[in-house]
């Protein structure tokens, strides 16, 4: 529900992607840990617990390398006072 209000709420494409990458990191992070504490300390768990340490490596990466295409293809950050900035 929050991802989904900051993707409605903020004003431009990087507060967008931001609030949907710090959803999505947490969210799935969240989802492997109920799946830890149910497989209970086993084999599964450490397996578990590798591909969070790989999501929250990937997630965000991955968040940059969209964010920094988007400033490549030169659109630009909302600033404060509303205006588009003509640097990138």
């Amino acid at each position: 529900m929050i991802g989904a209000f900051g993707l409605v709420r903020m004003p431009d494409f990087y507060t967008r992607v931001h609030a949907a990458s710090v959803t999505d990191t947490v969210g799935a992070g969240l989802l492997l840990l109920g799946m830890a504490l149910q497989a209970g300390f086993s084999l599964v768990t450490v397996k578990l617990l590798m591909i969070a340490l790989l999501l929250l490596f990937a997630n965000p990466t991955a968040t940059h390398a969209l964010v920094k295409a988007a400033l490549a293809r030169g659109l630009a950050p909302l600033l404060a006072s509303g205006e588009n900035s003509s640097k990138p």
